[in-house]
Order: C-alpha cells, then sequence, then structure tokens
C-alpha cells in the first residue's frame, strides 16, 4: 500500500451550491480550467440546493420578512444544504456570491487558489436570509458593480480566477505573474504578427532585441495605462465618469 508520504495531495476542490447545478462545469470544462480538470489538478462537484427543500414542491425560498418584491431563499434550506456539503472539518473557505459583497481583487484569488478549495453559494431571487449568512459564516464576494440574475456565473468567474493560478495549469509560471493587478500597474500592450497591419506598427522598441529598453518600455506603457484607466490603483483619485451605477440592487 501507498504510504501517505507518497500519497498524491488532494486536489483543489470547489462545491457550488445552487438552484441549477446543471450550469456547471460549463465553460469551466474547456480550455485551461477543463484541461486541468480532466488531469484532476481541480475538480468540481455541483449540488442542488432543492435537495433539501420543504415539502412535497421543495420549496426553498418564502416571501420576504416586513414585505416587498420577490422572494427570498430560506435560511433553514440553506444551511441544511451548506452542511451536507461542508462539515465541520472542512477547511475550505464559504463564499457567497453577492453584489453587496466585498469586490474580489487578485490578492483574495491568490489567497483562495493557495488553499485547498472552496465552498460557493450561488444567490437567487432577492437575497439570501441573512441570518444564514451569520451562523454559517458565509463570506460574501461581488464580481463588480452590477447586479446578475444568480450567483452561478459569478461563481464561474471566481472559479476561473483561481483555477488558472493553481501549479501546471498555465503553460509559463510568468504568464501569472506580468499580469494586470499583480502589483500595482495595469498590463502591458502587446503585439504580434504582422509587423505592420492597416497603417498600425508594431513599435519600434519591441523588434529591436535590446531587452532593458523593451523592459523600460513596458514598464512605462503601464503605468500610463494605469493613470489613464485605473488611478485608483496608484493611489489617485478616479478620474471623472459617465456610468450610471443602478440602484435595483
Amino acid at each position: 500500500m501507498e504510504s501517505d508520504a507518497n500519497a498524491r495531495p488532494a486536489p483543489w476542490r470547489a462545491t457550488v451550491l445552487t438552484l441549477y447545478p446543471e450550469m456547471f462545469p460549463g465553460p469551466l470544462g474547456v480550455s485551461l480550467s477543463g484541461d486541468a480538470l480532466a488531469r484532476g489538478a481541480w475538480a468540481i462537484e455541483a449540488r442542488n440546493i432543492r435537495a433539501h427543500g420543504i415539502g412535497r414542491h421543495r420549496s426553498v425560498d418564502d416571501t420576504p420578512a416586513g414585505g416587498g418584491a420577490g422572494m427570498v431563499l430560506r435560511c433553514d434550506v440553506l444551511a441544511a444544504a451548506i452542511d451536507a456539503a461542508a462539515g465541520p472539518g472542512d477547511p475550505r473557505p464559504r463564499l457567497l456570491m453577492s453584489p453587496r459583497g466585498r469586490p474580489l481583487a487578485q490578492a483574495r484569488v491568490r489567497a483562495l487558489a493557495s488553499g485547498p478549495g472552496l465552498v460557493i453559494v450561488c444567490g437567487r431571487f432577492e437575497g439570501v436570509d441573512e441570518r444564514v449568512i451569520a451562523a454559517r459564516g458565509l463570506e460574501e464576494v461581488s464580481v463588480g458593480d452590477y447586479v446578475l440574475s444568480g450567483g452561478e456565473i459569478a461563481a464561474m468567474v471566481l472559479v476561473d480566477a483561481c483555477v488558472r493560478l493553481l501549479p501546471g495549469v498555465m503553460g509559463k509560471a510568468a504568464s501569472g505573474v506580468e499580469e494586470s493587478f499583480e502589483g500595482d500597474r495595469l498590463e502591458y500592450p502587446h503585439y504580434t504578427r504582422p509587423r505592420a497591419w492597416e497603417g498600425r506598427a508594431i513599435p519600434d522598441v519591441l523588434t529591436g532585441g535590446n531587452h532593458a529598453a523593451i523592459a523600460r518600455w513596458r514598464e512605462a506603457e503601464a503605468l500610463h495605462l494605469t493613470r489613464e484607466r485605473r488611478p485608483d490603483l496608484l493611489g489617485m483619485p478616479d478620474p471623472p465618469t459617465m456610468n450610471v451605477r443602478s440602484d435595483t440592487d
């Protein structure tokens, strides 16, 4: 029998609690994440919250206390689904995809990718009973200042961001280092063949073979783009914007 010392480490594992398990793995089953999934570098399980529903019709929601539009996921149903998926000894963080959560950042993605995996709750309807968030220690995470129909697509974004950082998933280790949000810069521009296209040429510095000059150019371009598009990364005030944020959250 193989000794524990030589045993293969458990793969990074994502458990997704959803009313629509058929949505998974979806796009996570192709390209880099799909190849890694087929190799066993990570695993995903989609569990149906409705399996813990109430009564003959497996009801999972009810009207909001205090009145209002829509329905709310019941705390008892969702708690039962979480407990069945991740017992007290499960070390994985428990996340709830929510537009009111803390914005997902690359540093948090790296931390999550370095752990054993995730338990992700995908909300639906108007939201989730607040009591289960506190009772089961759910960390609310947002993928942007907008509202989706449910948490499934947001969960896919989170899982994809983590999986690509797992060892051996990306072809070159440097691919994960020289990217936007790795540090306080956006990524520099990229070019490839043809050298000239529709009157636009590749910058001469990139074809001259001077690697020190190329590095300086890339750093300068990254800084310029960051100042122009994401000054907040540099501790600068945001530029004026005409975007209107929805208040229908």
